[in-house]
């Protein structure tokens, strides 16, 4: 029997697993009831597809979204695996096709959305074909702690009960309260075998960035990206169509993305975002849980998320084939009051609330780190880390200075007014500014009046951000957004605590530099890796597939760089299997070469890349010296490549094994025999 590690090489052609995959993989193909959570892009399906391949019987798999399970489907076929979705999407030829394959018993991997699992005729179809397990992805859809709440994932606990199958459940994140309920729903209470397995992914560079011209930023981020897929996140609809307009206007390829959109509309940008290479889209978070794109390079949030697990789910959207990504995300104090007050004037019950508010707490306190960010998110889902290197905080270290007295005069000047107003009103109070509203309210005559002039606007502004940020303030939507004072304020009103700002050293808009292109290989290989791209364009285009379906940009990415000269060396690339390296390995090999590859007969070709190829072509090269006996004068004798690819892959370990093996017999066991056990005991 083939095991996990044999079929993650020769089927979808890696030859390590990810961090924290191995583990899981071994106890779903044990049978184990199983609960896994992983980050988004750290390789969850193949938790599930590899044990599939294993056991026997048809894997069931449940997921929220058919864009996703066709994604899937259609890159399992690539990969050689008989997989089929049953969707509301589907052909009635492409149903029939599901349904022979069931029948046949040749279906390993079945897709379905939990809505079909309302249905009893599916229920039966499932019990005659012979379901061994259920997987289960996106498992927080079970969750009303969960932000994708789905009423149809309740019935799955059901379904484990009625075909009496193990279960292994996957979800990219789920604090205590969701991974409770998961269990409850889906186990029936009984603690699975549990893997939380880091949420860290360390290819994607995290930063953050004070609104400053956001539209100005976003711009230049797209620029020094030019040609790379990415997604602009955006909280209203109106801003991702500007945001599209600006970017075609600066020259990209760039579509919006919204939930008033027309459903065939969304559609077509999916379908695009998905084929095409290099395309951006400006989206609300409507857009991307159903996308099952590898090659995304960048994420930029032009609006501060609703969550810390919002923006790591959003962000995770890049570099899932493990190749280098980055994210911007831009915040500024209204971000901060929009949040606040979409919280506070919600119908959520008071503990929803206030658990929704520590959510956000979270986000911000990650927005205005001081130090490594990576750092933060990571104890946010209780892991420690080491200063990361990859953040915009490692990168350049940030200017912090003692913001104690600057924040007790802003506290000040907050409670002198009586919490009734914004920071707009407090920071001309604070400067010394006699304006109208300031006379008028007589604030002029106020102990803080003029107490801040060492700051400018800018930098009072800044000083606010940071204060709601660290939740000292908070805008009150009961007194139309005036700033009120939390008690985490209290200590630091009454030189109790102290506390460290960042020194905002913001860019005048106008002034910036044009951005430095950020390629994805050297100069040197950045000519191969376009012609790579062009005919992997082609290809998927010929195929009506999208482009990573054929390969990822990590794959090409290697492909540049180590420049294979044969197929062998092909196979040892990251993410060609054997069915890819048969339908795609000459093919590509061809443009790396610029000349047609030589030739590599089909059952050597299966062997590309393994150590079982080395033995195949020494056994050849015996065979050839030894073809006319060791005196050259004996009758003619060979061996087909069939019957050599056997002792390749078979290693007999004496001359009466070999005889036994279809094509050979006596007379070629005494002929090539030794010299052929020779090769294998050296290899």
């Amino acid at each position: 029997m083939k095991t996990a590690k044999t079929l993650l090489s020769t089927v979808f052609g890696f030859d390590e697993f990810r961090p924290g995959q191995a583990e899981i993989v071994e106890a779903v193909t044990n049978g184990k009831n199983t609960l896994a959570i992983m980050p988004t892009g750290g390789g969850k399906s193949l938790c599930f597809q590899l044990p599939a391949l294993v056991r026997d019987g048809v894997t069931v798999v449940i997921s929220p979204l058919i864009a996703l399970m066709r994604d899937q489907v259609r890159a399992l076929k690539e990969a050689g695996v008989e997989a089929g979705a049953l969707t509301s999407g589907n052909t009635e030829e492409e149903t029939a096709e599901v349904f022979d394959a069931l029948d046949a018993g040749r279906m390993k991997l079945l897709y379905m959305a939990p809505e079909r699992l309302a249905n009893s005729g599916t229920q039966n179809m499932l019990r005659r074909v012979g379901v061994s397990m259920i997987a289960v992805d996106e498992a927080h859809c079970v969750s009303a702690w969960g932000h994708d709440f789905r009423p149809d994932y309740l019935r799955i606990g059901d379904l484990r009960r009625l075909l009496d199958v193990p279960l292994a459940a996957f979800t990219a994140t789920a604090d205590q309260e969701t991974r409770d309920e998961i269990i409850e729903r889906l186990f029936d209470g009984v603690a699975p075998e549990t893997f939380l397995h880091g949420f860290d992914r360390p290819n994607i560079h995290l930063a953050f960035e004070a609104k400053d011209g956001p539209r100005r930023q976003i711009l230049n981020f797209a620029a020094a990206r030019k040609g790379q897929a990415g997604i602009v996140y955006c909280a209203s609809r109106s801003k991702t169509e500007a945001l599209a307009n600006a970017l075609r206007d600066a020259g990209h390829h760039a579509l919006h993305y919204h939930g008033g959109m027309e459903a065939e509309d969304r559609r077509i940008v999916e379908n695009r975002f998905q084929r095409e290479d290099g395309l951006i889209v400006t989206a609300t978070v409507a857009f991307g849980m159903g996308i099952d794109k590898p090659d995304i390079r960048w994420v930029a949030h032009a609006d501060l998320p609703k969550s810390i697990e919002t923006y790591y789910q959003e962000i995770g959207r890049a570099g899932r084939d493990g190749a280098p990504a980055e994210t911007l995300t831009l915040f500024g104090a209204d971000d901060v009051r929009l949040r606040r007050t979409q919280i506070d004037e919600g119908m959520a019950p008071p503990e929803r609330r206030a658990a929704d508010h520590a959510r956000l707490n979270a986000l911000l306190g990650l927005a205005e780190a001081l130090h490594c960010r990576r750092q933060k998110l990571l104890a946010y889902f209780g892991e420690e880390s080491a200063p990361c290197g990859k953040c915009d905080l490692c990168d350049n270290s940030p200017d912090i200075f003692d913001g104690t007295v600057a924040v007790r005069k802003a506290l000040s000047a907050i409670l002198r007014t009586g919490e009734y107003f914004g920071a707009g009103h407090l920071i001309d109070i604070l400067m010394g500014t006699r304006n109208k509203k300031v006379s008028e309210k007589g604030h002029d005559a106020l102990p803080t009046f003029g107490v801040g002039k060492e700051y400018s606007k800018r930098e009072w502004q800044a000083i606010f951000r940071q204060m709601m940020g660290h939740d000292l303030i908070r805008p009150d939507s009961e007194r139309y957004g005036a700033l009120r004072m939390t008690d985490d304020a209290r200590p630091i009103l009454r030189d109790e605590a102290t506390i460290e700002l960042r020194r905002d050293l913001i860019t005048k808009a106008g002034t910036s530099k044009s951005p430095a292109i950020k390629r994805m290989v050297s100069d040197e290989d950045e000519p191969l890796l376009s012609a790579l791209k062009a005919k992997r364009r082609a290809l998927a285009e010929a195929a009506r597939v999208p482009a990573y379906v054929v390969f990822t940009d990590k794959t090409l990415i290697e492909i540049a760089e180590t420049r294979p000269q044969t197929l062998d060396d092909m196979a040892r690339i990251g993410g060609i299997g054997a069915k890819k390296l048969e339908t795609y390995g000459t093919t590509f090999l061809e443009v790396v070469l610029g000349a047609t590859p030589q030739d590599m007969h089909p059952h050597r070709r299966k062997l590309a890349g393994r150590q079982a190829g080395d033995v195949f072509d020494k056994l050849a090269e015996v065979q050839l010296q030894l073809a006319r006996g060791e005196t050259g004068v004996d009758k003619y004798l060979s061996c087909s490549t069939s019957t050599l690819r056997q002792i390749a892959e078979r290693r007999p370990d004496s001359i009466e094994t070999i005889e036994k093996l279809a094509g050979m017999g006596t007379a070629k066991a005494e002929r090539f025999g030794r010299a052929f056990l020779e090769v294998l005991n050296e290899e």
